[in-house]
């Protein structure tokens, strides 16, 4: 008797365990990232620009500074003090993966034109009047994964007007600043068109 009560225990004990395992919440069947988790490799811009302005601020050298004004070319020489103003408007608006991944959307292109993987970060939801940014491109060497230059597009509102920013910024070399006046399409305008450099060894 004494048997049989332990081998009904011992069974019980058996289904018992086994039941508690075929209770327990099964796994997701969704093993992927949250949604927005593509976004999480957003390339930190801001931080990167603010590092470039770090080491401009460390060089101790004239910059060139070229204006395009209605076609006409001036270069004129400028102190290292002058510069950081130029380019903060472009490093005010911080980009990276915690802001903006719910506005913006990543795509990536391997460009073998320029020998560069291409970051392109656009809208993917109608943007609220506080976001000036439009577009923003990344290019990246392939073979050291040294970020080659970044294209930055924004948009402004000032004196009844619509204005478009681009920076482009040749990372170590140089930074071109575009502002154009929006009209009706093909009536835009070029306000002014200024490059900075301060590696005279390459202009391109």
């Amino acid at each position: 008797m004494k048997k049989l009560l332990s081998l009904l225990l011992i069974v019980f004990i058996i289904f018992g365990c086994s039941g508690n395992k075929n209770n327990q919440p099964e796994p997701s069947a969704d093993n992927s990232l949250p949604k927005d988790s593509t976004q999480s490799s957003f390339f930190p811009v801001t931080s990167f620009l603010k590092g470039q302005m770090r080491l401009l601020d460390s060089l101790q050298i004239t910059f060139l500074q070229v204006t395009t004004v209605a076609k006409k070319v001036d270069s004129v020489w400028i102190p290292r003090e002058k510069i950081r103003p130029l380019l903060e408007p472009f490093i005010a608006d911080i980009i990276d993966k915690e802001n903006l991944t719910f506005f913006f959307k990543e795509s990536k292109f391997n460009d073998q034109s320029t020998n560069a993987i291409t970051f392109t970060y656009d809208p993917k939801t109608a943007l609220p009047d506080s976001i000036s940014l439009r577009r923003w491109v990344v290019y990246v060497n392939p073979e050291t994964g040294n970020v080659k230059r970044v294209y930055i597009l924004k948009q402004l509102k000032a004196n009844n007007q619509v204005y478009t920013q681009q920076l482009t910024w040749q990372t170590d070399k140089w930074a071109k600043l575009v502002t154009i006046l929006n009209k009706p399409v093909g009536n835009s305008e070029i306000q002014n068109d200024m490059k900075l450099i301060w590696d005279l060894s390459s202009n391109q």
